[in-house]
């Protein structure tokens, strides 16, 4: 019989890079619907003053020179102590109402929830964003010979085994790499529709750039698991 999970089993973990307009908000959200029983971790490598923000509200923070959203988040990942571990970003632009769902999820026999931002057709993601991750996930749909509608999410919650057990190689593309292989590796892996809203502040990350990378990631990924 698998384990019950509750909040005082969850961490919540997130890079963060100069989010000083949304950070504040954010850990308000996660304390709200956890009722103040998730370990929160951020790894950040701000100019600004996330760290200290985060520090202040009773976040784990680990600073580290800015290397990349994916060593950020492989860093937290590895922070957490939680049986349940969350990610996420921190614009603002995730809603984290959705973490009691994703837990109940957990308890009833998935390895991986992910938050599926374009079933609802993700109408504040810019129209380019929007474009391209509906392709990826149609290209790692077909790599994989499993649907998956959006595999460039920054939300999703996963059993720690499942984070400890595979051995991560993507920075820019990691949110893909931790979708795929999973699915790959056959764990029981769910998506759950979110509504995604709109970011407070600045983003870091060039579009076109950050896609190509992704794409890159996509068929790295797929390559690497279909050797093995």
């Amino acid at each position: 019989m698998s384990p019950s999970y509750d909040m005082t089993d969850l961490s919540v973990v997130m890079g963060t890079y100069n989010e000083e307009a949304a950070v504040a908000q954010v850990l308000e959200d996660i304390e709200r619907v956890t009722d103040g029983q998730a370990e929160v971790v951020c790894v950040d490598g701000s100019t600004d003053d996330t760290a200290a923000i985060a520090r202040s509200m009773g976040a784990t923070v680990i600073e580290q020179s800015p290397q990349g959203y994916g060593v950020a988040l492989q860093e937290a990942l590895q922070a957490a102590s939680g049986a349940v571990v969350v990610t996420t970003d921190c614009d603002d632009t995730y809603p984290m109402e959705a973490i009691p769902r994703f837990l109940e999820q957990i308890n009833d026999g998935a390895d991986v929830v992910s938050g599926d931002r374009l079933r609802y057709g993700a109408d504040r993601m810019p129209a380019f964003n929007r474009l391209g991750n509906i392709a990826f996930a149609l290209v790692a749909s077909l790599l994989l010979g499993h649907r998956v509608r959006d595999v460039t999410t920054g939300m999703r919650a996963y059993r720690r085994e499942v984070v400890r057990m595979i051995r991560w190689t993507e920075n820019t593309g990691l949110s893909a790499e931790l979708l795929m292989r999973p699915i790959a590796r056959g764990y029981t892996v769910r998506e759950d529709p979110i509504e995604y809203g709109s970011r407070l502040g600045e983003t870091t990350l060039d579009p076109l750039t950050g896609g190509l990378e992704i794409f890159g990631s996509i068929l790295s990924v797929w390559g690497d698991e279909r050797g093995r």
